[in-house]
């Protein structure tokens, strides 16, 4: 029994592991999506585009995992009963128990991973993946050049550089700077380069000149060597990363800070992220057992199971999305949290309800897997 136990899980684990990279694919297709203007604003290069790409890749698993096994269960249950290998495991004597014991194995074991992807992995990575957009959007150099392209990254300034090498080596450089009092200031320099001095942000300009128009229209030339132009006033040196709920951990979550203002008004919010934490890993249980329900909780049929096949499909649609929605009502009322663990109960207990309803005769799948022989000379 144990070889025809490690044979189901075999055909259950492929058709599995499929369906995890499909659909982590198409989540991996979105966020690419929504992540391009790293690269076309920003002017960051193809790693950081990757980096931050491959670290919302935990929080997708946990999404997406729970679908993949209820599809390659569906899949591979509907094959096995078609093609009467179930049959025959009723047949050889193994109860419902048995039969559906490797396919609980596999959603106890996506579930230990999704537990712990959801307390630590993801807050891990969602923490880095903030810690790199906050890089990208903090970056001097990508803020203010484009190669070939004016920028304007404070009111009354305008930027151009031709060109900038991985150094931070800017060639070429124009800026033009509007004054409050009227006028403006126009530099040109072969060389440049940003750098922080007395802790605020500077760019150094090198071998260039500086033309200045007054009010008057008088204009006034000056060529340097060397020339530091402040970029402090345009520049926000106070921003700080701020952590939302998905980056949190879990003792984060269930025991905020109350000292703090946001943290207070959030409160309710944060409890809400840690049940959903320990809650969604019973989805991996809830799908498998209504795909298990679809194909043994009922009767043998030659004909298929697409009816009962679509039907658990709505079902187990239907009991994702209130998923979400429980986790959305907690995030206003503490109170309904239970919610969250009662939606993939429910359905875990009537799945399970409805495959151990009758017991199997073997008798009668005897029957059902053999075709009866005529004798010779039988008409």
């Amino acid at each position: 029994m144990r070889l025809i136990e490690r044979y189901l899980f075999r055909q259950l684990l492929g058709p599995t592991i499929a369906a995890t990279l499909a659909l982590g694919a198409v989540a991996v297709l979105t966020q690419t999506l929504f992540t391009l203007d790293i690269l076309v604003d920003k002017h960051q290069a193809a790693g950081t585009f990757l980096k931050i790409i491959a670290l919302s890749l935990p929080q997708t698993l946990s999404l997406v995992l729970p679908i993949a096994i209820f599809v390659a269960a569906l899949v591979t249950l509907n094959r096995l009963h078609t093609e009467q290998e179930i049959v025959v495991c009723f047949a050889g004597g193994m109860n419902r128990w048995r039969v559906v014991l490797p396919f609980i194995r596999l959603a106890t074991i996506a579930a230990l991973i999704t537990l712990v992807v959801n307390l630590w992995i993801a807050p891990w990575s969602q923490r880095a993946r903030q810690e790199e957009l906050f890089r990208v959007k903090t970056d001097l150099v990508a803020s203010l050049i484009r190669d070939g392209a004016f920028t304007q990254p404070g009111k009354g300034l305008t930027v151009y550089a031709q060109s900038s090498d991985r150094d931070g080596q800017l060639h070429n450089i124009f800026i033009d700077q509007e004054k409050t009092e009227g006028g403006s200031t126009t530099f040109a320099a072969q060389r440049g380069q940003i750098v922080l001095r007395d802790h605020k942000p500077a760019l150094i300009l090198r071998d260039g000149s500086n033309q200045q128009f007054s009010r008057e229209g008088a204009l006034n030339y000056l060529a340097f060597d060397e020339y530091l132009f402040d970029l402090s006033p345009y520049v926000n040196t106070d921003a700080v990363i701020s952590y939302k709920s998905p980056d949190r951990y879990l003792h984060e979550l269930l025991k905020p800070d109350l000292t703090q203002a946001d943290e207070k008004r959030n409160r309710k919010r944060l409890l809400a992220e840690a049940h959903a934490r320990l809650a969604s890993p019973l989805f991996d249980l809830a799908l498998m057992a209504l795909a298990l329900a679809a194909v043994i909780g009922g009767s043998f049929s030659r004909t298929g199971y697409g009816r009962r096949i679509m039907i658990v499909s709505g079902l187990a649609i239907l009991v994702r999305v209130l998923g979400f929605a429980a986790q959305a009502a907690c995030d206003s009322n503490a109170g309904l949290n239970v919610i969250q663990y009662a939606v993939p109960l429910i359905p875990i207990w009537f799945a399970l309800r409805q495959i151990f309803r009758q017991k199997v005769s073997h008798a009668v799948a005897m029957t059902s897997s053999l075709t009866p022989i005529q004798p010779l000379g039988a008409a």
